[in-house]
């Protein structure tokens, strides 16, 4: 029955996926994004890091992908699950056997298909910007790819505990925001931690989005710039094993939390937040 559920959850995920792909607004969001980066990674191809060849650009370039990465797992998981408790969907999951884990599974489908697409449009125009970026080898692209896997798996469930604990959809950038930002100003998402305090490297080094920033650079930057890194290495297996005791831990207590939340919805209980809804646009 499970994995009936799930099945049901990729189904659904991909429907979603697609309705997204026909959607202007939805396209010209991540063509808006997409070409913001595109304007800061032009002003600074030309510009390289003290002390090597490698352009400021392409040094940059690896954390924006992993904060898109952990941002669009937390926000886009905890921003549709907030609506959808509202606008009754997550009742009717609950109606269904299995209904919350096919609806979490349906989720992280949908929303991991959307942040990859996010990051094409990212890396398409940075392939013709980036020369260093278009000789990354396949090893450098198959580490891209289970780190990015991985970050998204770390980030999802979490997000959606987040959406689950929002009273309403417009409280929901707040619960996220906060927290994401104060993780991502330690992390080194964007640049190597080596400089800050060694009780805030410790720190950082708990949570995954230090491991989805390393795990990024190690993806595209030539081995020479491990030298800065927090052991002098990439630490791949480091890596692995962090991200994936925060995506197993994240995928094991989140269908709980969704469970639980769901047994005190209830018909009447969300026509009150739609009420509330219309009173705040009224």
């Amino acid at each position: 029955m499970i994995l009936y559920a799930a099945r049901l959850g990729v189904s659904r995920g991909r429907r979603e996926f697609l309705q997204t792909l026909r959607s202007a607004s939805d396209l010209l969001w991540y063509v808006f994004v997409a070409a913001v980066f595109t304007v800061v990674l032009v002003f600074q191809r030309h510009s390289t890091v003290k002390g090597t060849d490698v352009s400021l650009a392409f040094s940059v370039l690896p954390g924006i992908l992993g904060a898109m990465t952990a941002l669009g797992g937390l926000q886009g998981a905890a921003g549709s699950l907030a609506a959808e408790r509202e606008d009754g969907t997550l009742l009717r999951a609950k109606a269904v056997p299995n209904g919350i884990a096919g609806y979490l599974v349906g989720r992280i489908v949908s929303i991991s298909l959307g942040a990859l697409l996010g990051l094409l449009f990212i890396l398409v125009p940075a392939l013709f910007l980036l020369p260093d970026l278009a000789s990354t080898p396949a090893t450098g692209w198959l580490t891209f790819g289970w780190v990015s896997a991985l970050g998204l798996l770390a980030t999802l469930p979490y997000g959606a505990i987040i959406g689950s604990l929002a009273k309403s959809p417009q409280s929901v950038l707040g619960l996220v925001m906060a927290p994401v930002m104060t993780v991502t100003a330690i992390s080194g998402i964007f640049y190597p931690i080596f400089a800050l305090p060694g009780w805030l490297q410790t720190v950082a080094q708990v949570f995954p989005i230090y491991w989805l920033g390393l795990g990024l650079r190690s993806a595209f930057l030539p081995g020479s710039a491990a030298a800065v890194e927090i052991g002098g290495s990439w630490r791949h297996l480091e890596t692995l094993g962090v991200l994936a005791a925060w995506a197993v831990v994240g995928l094991l207590v989140a269908p709980a939390v969704l469970r639980r939340m769901a047994r005190r919805e209830s018909g009447s209980a969300m026509d009150a937040r739609r009420r509330r809804a219309q009173q705040r646009l009224g």
